[in-house]
């Protein structure tokens, strides 16, 4: 017995593979398939590509948060890599995936 009919007939033992029971289950399977979907896969890619689009279109003077917490300013941009400066005048050298926001977003309203 393959693992689909298994798990076809595992909700109605007695159920036969023409019986509505089946085919019930089977809806209910790819219910389960499409809200996984829906509300997982689906924003993460969406998510994936909006920080991928966000990191190409930095650029020198940028200020950036990096994933560790890091604060600076884009100096310099290479294919795979920014030079931050950071306080004290002192530089980074950073990959592109380790940006993980704009530090503009993050500063206080000034009034």
């Amino acid at each position: 017995m393959n693992i689909l009919n298994f798990v076809l007939l595992m909700g109605n033992p007695q159920a036969k593979p023409g019986d509505s029971g089946a085919y019930s289950s089977l809806i209910f399977l790819l219910l389960i398939i499409v809200v996984f979907y829906l509300f997982f896969i689906r924003p993460q890619v969406k998510k994936s590509k909006e920080q991928k689009k966000f990191r190409e279109n930095l650029k020198i003077g940028d200020k950036i948060i990096t994933i560790g917490g890091i604060h600076g300013k884009i100096v310099e941009v290479q294919n795979t890599t920014f030079t931050i400066e950071v306080e004290g005048q002192n530089r980074l050298r950073i990959e592109k995936s380790a940006v993980a926001m704009d530090a503009a977003s993050q500063l206080p309203e000034s009034k």
